[in-house]
């Protein structure tokens, strides 16, 4: 296995091509998960290059290329992060890359990775069909494969972050790692402990990607389980045998976060650390933030990345902004006839209700001939708030009836 003295041998290099990125801290974040505010930090490796931690472990891994693979080129797979940061990497080592992604990869990883000068070959519909084709592609071709976890080289490079974290924050008592394949739990977690030995260290998963939680809790590696998630950074199917020793080796808890608590999370950071992060980067926020696993002392949340697509980002905010009742979305119907939509508005306008928009259905089965049907999405203050509007609507008359 990879040992902390291996890490600490990789530092000097990888330290020269990464951002030290900063803790930060947040007293309202801090507040929903129990802790004050000098208790929780949290290691923004979503301001890291390339947006995430895996420029840390492609550095590494292609600093040890003999001069034969270096010739020959490095192949690898991934859903976004790792394939950019191996096309960094591989452009400022002057190696030929050649990264496969699947076909409904995120269309700002697809086109960062190719910024950065890779070759992207769109196979397979998962992740993991795109690592079958990666791997003929090495084969046929004579190139490197470079997994984005089962290998000790990105284990090594990973494991840096967790030297970065003790100069940054040499009292931790816990930390929280997300986890997909394993590589960052298995690289941060064996740094971390050799130095802190009694830190808690727990692994966070999505809910809907849960094989090494479930494997853990079985005290054996499962076989492979589809995945439904939102967190696409760490949506694998399972870690693999070698960094599952890790996870047995040294996780204290293994919990999980669903969507729903992800995505609240990532509003919580967009909102309270200005800050955009991708989900699998929210997950150690969601599980502290909804009570999955509850921490005492100063804690540390690795949060990992920060690509996330801008349409996903803008359909996400709207739909938390109604599950936090900050906006409100309704259906209502009004007189089909001049002046029926202008009543209704001017009666949203007197609750201090801000319309964000407005759809008409004049052929809603749910209405009576005569009347329209509309939709309206209001900002509005809070649950009070939201509860003045349909209490005033409905002394008018105007049906409410709340859409999710």
């Amino acid at each position: 296995m990879v040992t902390h003295d291996d890490i600490e041998a990789a530092w000097p290099a990888v330290r020269s091509a990464v951002h030290h990125t900063p803790i930060f801290y947040s007293e309202s974040i801090a507040a929903r998960c129990g802790l004050r505010a000098d208790e929780l930090c949290l290691k923004m490796e979503n301001l890291q290059r390339t947006g995430s931690f895996k420029i840390r472990g492609a550095t590494h891994r292609l600093s040890t290329f003999t001069e034969a693979e270096r010739k020959s080129g490095v192949v690898a797979a991934s859903a976004g992060n790792h394939a950019q940061g191996t096309a960094l990497a591989a452009r400022e080592a002057n190696i030929r890359a050649t990264v496969f992604m699947p076909i409904f990869a995120s269309i700002a990883k697809i086109q960062a990775t190719r910024h950065y000068g890779a070759d992207v070959r769109l196979e397979g519909a998962n992740f993991d069909e795109a690592v079958a084709a990666a791997k003929a592609f090495s084969a046929e071709h004579g190139c490197v494969f470079v997994s984005a976890f089962d290998d000790d080289g990105i284990i090594t490079g990973q494991g840096t972050l967790g030297l970065e974290i003790l100069e940054d924050v040499p009292d931790v008592e816990n930390i929280l790692i997300c986890v997909g394949g394993g590589g960052l739990f298995s690289g941060v977690a064996t740094a971390l402990r050799a130095a802190r030995p009694n830190i808690r260290i727990i692994g966070v998963q999505a809910a809907g990607a849960p094989n090494a939680v479930n494997s853990w809790k079985a005290g054996h590696l499962l076989p492979h389980q589809q995945v439904q998630t939102i967190a696409d950074g760490i949506a694998i199917k399972s870690p693999s045998e070698r960094t599952f020793a890790y996870i047995q080796k040294y996780a204290d808890d293994m919990v999980t976060a669903d969507d729903q608590e992800i995505a609240l999370a990532m509003l919580m950071l967009l909102e309270r650390a200005k800050t955009v992060v991708e989900p699998a980067g929210a997950v150690g926020v969601a599980a502290l933030m909804s009570g999955r696993v509850h921490v005492t002392g100063k804690t540390v949340v690795t949060v990992s990345g920060g690509n996330v697509d801008a349409h996903f980002l803008a359909a996400l905010i709207e739909r938390e902004m109604i599950h936090a009742e900050r906006y409100m979305h309704f259906f209502s119907s009004v007189p089909d006839r001049p002046g029926g939509l202008v009543a209704l508005l001017e009666g949203i306008a007197e609750l201090k209700g801000n319309i964000i928009s407005v759809v008409h259905n004049r052929i809603s089965p749910t209405v009576p001939l005569g009347s329209t049907g509309v939709e309206l999405l209001l900002e509005v203050r809070d649950a009070e708030h939201i509860k003045l509007i349909r209490e005033g609507l409905n002394a008018k008359g105007y049906r409410v009836e709340m859409l999710d």
